[in-house]
């Protein structure tokens, strides 16, 4: 099978490693794959699984002990996120709650919204998510409409966020906003948002051509008094503090990415050697080992990579321009692969019940979220040539001047 063609991988070679894995597989194919198709009926996740992926410990795997996290390093957090993509399970949006949100308040938190947010987000009981991308803009983040103005002891926030993950079920958003709008100190903030705020309103959730379990929708915000304690870090840094974190959001969808990869070449290896054409096994023909031949080989260079930025982060040495890599090589591999896996299913790959046929209208919006991959490419440039556009920043000022 696939697993003897692969380098073993150093980075999961723990025995604490190796009993995580075993209890994420089991909670997978026991309680999780059995209800995949009435959440996808229904357009979203129980609430039952949230808390019992918190009672087993698989929230918030790398917060402090003391805020009801595991203390445990961020390669067990992409431990979950391979497991759960190998199989094509894309409703239950445990990462974003647990890679993008909780480290937000462990960072810039104060001791009191840690104390009060943290640990229920890692029992379940609290599903949060967090809103950024408008309607009118979505990578330029710099060009938000939602503003919160300045009440004395509250912020009175007005405007609309849209294509929100977990958004229809979050009990919590950090939503980004303009404060101060229309003077010269004008600037991005975070705000914690409670959604029983009155004002706050969850639109219907979206009907997606692939994601069907995984509950997206739009919030509104009218006249919605925030209080100033909620205020997420310093206000007018939340586009810097955002710029640091997007990091570790890129690179789990790298690493979801390269666990898609991994599921689809599983499913098209057991597929084509029992599927037979012209008298013989799919998986007989040469066009067919070399096709997957190729994929486990471009596998195989993206996951060394990427499990090398997941120990970097782990050690918070990851870089904007690393994450930006992966992400974009990632999802462009993962997206080919399926692409050449789904081929060799012949028709039955474009059925529903199929795995492969979840993992291609699935994995088509990781090329989007997070920053799409042209805006990736941009970063990455940025990085290259970082002192040139410095000067060309000088300039344009002192012509200015």
């Amino acid at each position: 099978m696939l697993q003897n063609v692969l380098l073993e991988r150093e980075i999961y070679a723990s025995e604490e490693h190796k009993m995580m894995q075993q209890m994420i597989q089991d909670f997978i194919n026991n309680e999780v794959l059995p209800q995949t198709e009435k959440w996808e009926k229904n357009g979203m996740v129980s609430r039952e699984i949230w808390e019992r992926a918190g009672e087993l410990g698989l929230l918030c795997l790398d917060m402090p002990v003391e805020y009801g996290g595991s203390g445990l390093d961020f390669t067990f957090n992409a431990l979950l996120i391979e497991e759960f993509s190998k199989k094509g399970i894309s409703g239950p949006g445990f990462s974003l709650h647990s890679d993008i949100v909780a480290p937000y308040l462990l960072k810039y938190g104060t001791e009191a919204q840690k104390q009060k947010y943290l640990p229920q987000m890692a029992s379940g009981k609290m599903i949060t998510a967090i809103g950024m991308t408008e309607p009118n803009c979505g990578s330029d983040l710099q060009a938000l409409r939602t503003t919160a103005v300045d009440k004395g002891d509250h912020y009175l926030v007005n405007g609309q966020k849209t294509f929100i993950t977990n958004g229809y079920m979050s009990d919590m958003a950090i939503v980004a906003v303009k404060t101060n709008p229309g003077t010269e100190k004008q600037g991005i903030s975070l705000l914690i948002m409670e959604s029983a705020l009155d004002g706050f309103e969850k639109g219907v959730p979206f009907k997606k051509i692939g994601m069907k379990a995984q509950d997206t929708c739009e919030l509104f915000f009218d006249n919605v008094k925030v209080p100033k304690e909620n205020s997420l870090g310093n206000e007018g840094e939340g586009f810097k503090i955002m710029m640091t974190e997007l990091a570790r959001e890129r690179l789990s969808v790298a690493i979801s990415g390269i666990a898609i990869a991994e599921g689809a070449i599983e499913e098209t290896i057991a597929y084509t050697s029992t599927r037979t054409a012209f008298k013989q096994p799919i998986a007989g023909f040469q066009n067919t080992q070399f096709k997957l031949a190729e994929c486990a080989t471009q596998l195989q260079i993206h996951q060394t990579f990427v499990d090398r930025c997941s120990l970097l982060l782990a050690e918070h040495k990851l870089t904007a321009e690393s994450a930006s890599m992966a992400k974009f090589s990632a999802t462009d591999m993962c997206g080919k692969v399926v692409d050449e896996c789904l081929q060799l299913f012949g028709g039955y790959g474009y059925m529903w019940e199929y795995p492969i046929a979840k993992m291609y209208a699935d994995n088509r919006v990781a090329r989007i979220y997070a920053g799409s991959n042209e805006i990736m490419k941009l970063l990455i440039a940025r990085g290259m040539f970082k002192e040139l556009f410095q000067q060309m920043k000088a300039m344009r000022k002192a012509k200015k001047q």
